[in-house]
């Protein structure tokens, strides 16, 4: 934060401070202290929700305003753990597949059960599900 005032970048400090509001809020409403794995699922809710709102600019033609959404994905992404390639995801997902047992469709849930907590904050959880069903459609 002291870095991005120094350097008067005030997209960047904006970014930051929405981050510390939001952990703020958190832990006013909850009445607990944020740690490091509650601190990534913040982190990347808050990057889907740019994601959703930066594409729903796009739709309606507001590309400056989808500019300013994705400029604060690049610096809440700062702050993520590197993302996974999707061949490292693919060799998760059956890793998870081959341990459950699973086979079929119905089984998607423990699977993804089991992903979840390997691959918070280090890969998009929507893009995952995809891979899920189309490892155990086949």
């Amino acid at each position: 934060m002291k870095a991005a005032m120094k350097a008067r970048d005030k997209q960047r400090l904006g970014t930051i401070r929405l981050i510390q509001a939001e952990f703020k809020r958190i832990e006013v409403d909850e009445r607990i202290e944020v740690d490091d794995a509650r601190a990534l699922a913040v982190l990347d809710k808050m990057v889907k929700q740019r994601r959703d709102s930066a594409q729903q600019f796009t739709d309606a033609g507001r590309t400056e305003l989808a500019d300013v959404e994705n400029a604060e994905i690049a610096v809440l992404q700062e702050f993520l753990p590197a993302q996974l390639t999707e061949d490292e995801i693919i060799a998760m997902i059956d890793e998870a597949i081959a341990a459950s047992g699973a086979t079929g469709m119905q089984a998607m849930g423990p699977v993804m059960g089991q992903l979840k907590p390997k691959l918070a904050g280090k890969a998009d959880m929507g893009k995952v599900s995809g891979l899920v069903k189309s490892r155990l459609s086949n």
